[in-house]
């Protein structure tokens, strides 16, 4: 599986049946000479031997390729394209497919009917709960990878922007780390945190970053692990001239602001209205402050829309859209817990998300699973 973590940074994971003896994974432009990474080891049991290997920064040109080999096999060929600013980039947006792989299934025939047999989306941003037990073998085979690749394969050419919910990761810092494809994500946002040793201990849970699509600015955060750390790169982000250039600033973060529909028995009797509070408190206000377009999120399981107003800067649009996608598998959140007289579009059912960003056009549309648009909107610059 492909991963996109921060600017021009990949890291691709596999796993074998068996122990491979020297494996590389290779990568290379167009004409040009190849780079090989070795990869780091992770045993999860027997019969399940994991590898993966970071790659880049990659250089902004229009194609990357890469594939794996040892002394004796070698995968095929695979092919990372890389769109201009003034290209259309086409993003595919889901989340929370934990524990629903018929219904997950559905979604994905559902995108391949929508790109049709000649396109595909250039970016997949997973906006959190992929599995529902980060140390389940079988919920990792069953919830993600099975179901992706009998369904699409996109996950070996279409580089996925990962933004962690709180069943994607385990959230102590010991050797122990019991996610078991998710814990090399830790520490890749600083190039001199990449060492082997340091991401394989699990001293790192720094998921969030920052990164460009086409001309958009996106930064994803961490919704279970606030931190002064997470704070301060929140702030910091949010003042950079990339962000502050950008056509479209985007934030994306698992736990919505602003949550209606919930288990009402958890949100009364076990303080969950309290989880993401620190980011509708906290995050929410900086948000506004520095002219954020459009804040993505899951965690709630169905879709919801809100356009409101936040800015008097003229010479942004003035608005800022709260979007909640949680719709790619786990089962629905049928019951209102709260209202926050703010959306301006709610469907309970299993959706994806057809984001796409070119020069002065970014367009938003949702689909069900069985095709039908059920929310479309465009801004212009």
């Amino acid at each position: 599986m492909l991963f996109e973590h921060g600017d021009n940074h990949y890291y691709v994971v596999w796993e074998t049946s068996c122990t491979s003896g020297a494996p590389l994974l290779e990568w290379w432009y167009d004409d040009a000479s190849r780079h090989s990474i070795e990869p780091w080891y992770r045993k999860i049991d027997d019969t399940h031997h994991r590898y993966t290997a970071i790659f880049g920064p990659v250089a902004n040109i229009s194609h990357v390729h890469y594939k794996v080999n040892n002394y004796r096999l070698s995968t095929k060929q695979y092919t990372i394209v890389r769109r201009g600013e003034a290209e259309l980039n086409r993003v595919l947006v889901i989340a929370d497919n934990q524990n629903g792989p018929t219904e997950f299934r559905k979604v994905l025939t559902g995108i391949q009917q929508y790109y049709g047999a000649s396109s595909k989306p250039d970016t997949i941003l997973h906006v959190g709960d992929a599995v529902q037990n980060v140390g389940s073998l079988s919920n990792w085979q069953r919830h993600l990878f099975a179901p992706m690749e009998d369904r699409s394969g996109l996950h070996h050419t279409t580089p996925t922007v990962f933004v962690p919910g709180n069943h994607d990761h385990d959230k102590r810092r010991v050797s122990s780390n019991r996610n078991l494809y998710m814990d090399m994500y830790h520490g890749l946002y600083d190039t001199d945190e990449l060492g082997k040793t340091a991401v394989t201990n699990g001293s790192y849970h720094r998921f969030f970053h920052s990164l460009s699509v086409g001309s958009a600015r996106i930064i994803v955060l961490d919704a279970e692990c606030a931190s002064k750390e997470e704070s301060e790169f929140l702030e910091r982000e949010l003042k950079s001239l990339a962000f502050q250039s950008a056509r479209f600033r985007i934030v994306t973060v698992h736990i919505p602001p602003y949550i209606e529909f919930w288990d009402p028995y958890g949100w009364n009797k076990k303080n969950d209205k309290h989880w993401g509070e620190h980011i509708r408190l906290e995050y929410d206000p900086l948000f506004r402050k520095h002219n954020v377009d459009l804040v993505i999120s899951g965690h709630q399981h169905n879709y919801q829309r809100s356009t409101v107003s936040h800015s008097t800067n003229s010479a942004r649009s003035g608005t800022i859209t709260y979007a909640i996608v949680g719709g790619a598998g786990g089962m629905l959140d049928l019951e209102r817990v709260e209202d926050w007289n703010m959306y301006n579009v709610t469907y309970l059912n299993h959706h994806f998300v057809a984001l796409d960003i070119k020069d002065r056009s970014l367009s938003w549309t949702a689909v069900s699973s069985t095709g039908s648009v059920i929310d479309h909107f465009a801004v212009q610059r």
